[in-house]
This record gives structure tokens, sequence and C-alpha cells, in this order.
């Protein structure tokens, strides 16, 4: 398992005020003899609904060298982690969560808004001074 990234507690805290309750910290995902740790599993109980949604959180702060770099790994092992969790658990959603900084630098512009719509990345943005979500990019 690697190390935690350095917002896995903002975002943690940011999912908890939002109203998600954390079920994995890290999500364990096997698929065929490979394993992989997505940072967080998540659920929220809908009040109209029995089943609510459930959601797995790989998070990322770009704090390379070469942003990038830090996202050509960031949607590598995003791709991965969709792909297997498509099949493992096809009700959990796979979101990458980055800071607002993170997100103003790589996908506000039209360079990283075609990787986020190409590669159908869903995204939360995280105020990382107030700890809670700005914003959910689907």
């Amino acid at each position: 398992m690697s190390a935690r990234d350095l917002l896995h507690q903002i975002v943690k805290n940011a999912l908890i005020k939002d109203g998600w309750l954390i079920t994995h910290d890290p999500l364990t995902v096997a698929f065929g003899i490979r394993r992989v740790y997505v940072d967080l599993g998540a659920e929220r109980l809908m009040a109209a609904e029995k089943e609510g949604q459930r959601i797995a959180v790989e998070i990322k702060s770009f704090v390379g060298l070469s942003k990038v770099s830090d996202l050509e790994r960031a949607v590598g092992q995003y791709a991965i982690y969709k792909s297997w969790l498509s099949r493992k658990e096809p009700d959990r959603t796979l979101f990458m969560a980055i800071d607002q900084e993170a997100f103003n630098i790589l996908f506000l512009d039209i360079s990283g808004q075609v990787i986020l719509e190409d590669y159908e990345i869903k995204v939360i943005v995280v105020d990382a001074l107030k700890e809670q979500i700005e914003k959910w990019i689907s």
C-alpha cells in the first residue's frame, strides 16, 4: 500500500461534512492476481431510497516537479481503478479528489478539460483550508 496523499484527511473531513459515511480507508479492489487501494470508499443513504450512493475516491495533490507528469500518472491510475471497479463494484462511482488550486492549474484550460471529457474523469474539488467540497464535476 502506498503512502497517504497530503490531502487525505482534508478530503475525508470534507466528505464527512458533506454527509458521506466513510466505509473504507482505503478501499481494497482485487482483480485477477492484482490488488489496488483506492484512498476512500464512502456512501450516502438517500432518504427517499433504500439504497444510497456509493463512491470511491482517489486523492491527488499534484505536488511533483511537473504537473503534466503528475497528471499522466493520475489519469493512468484513475483508468485502471475505474476499469476494475466497474467489474467488481459496478454500483460504486469513482472520483478523483483535488484541491481548488490544482483544479485551476490543470483543468480550467482546454488542455485539461479535454482530459476530463475524453477519459470521463469525475472530480471532487475541495477547499483545503475550509475542508469542504467546492464542487462535484461529473
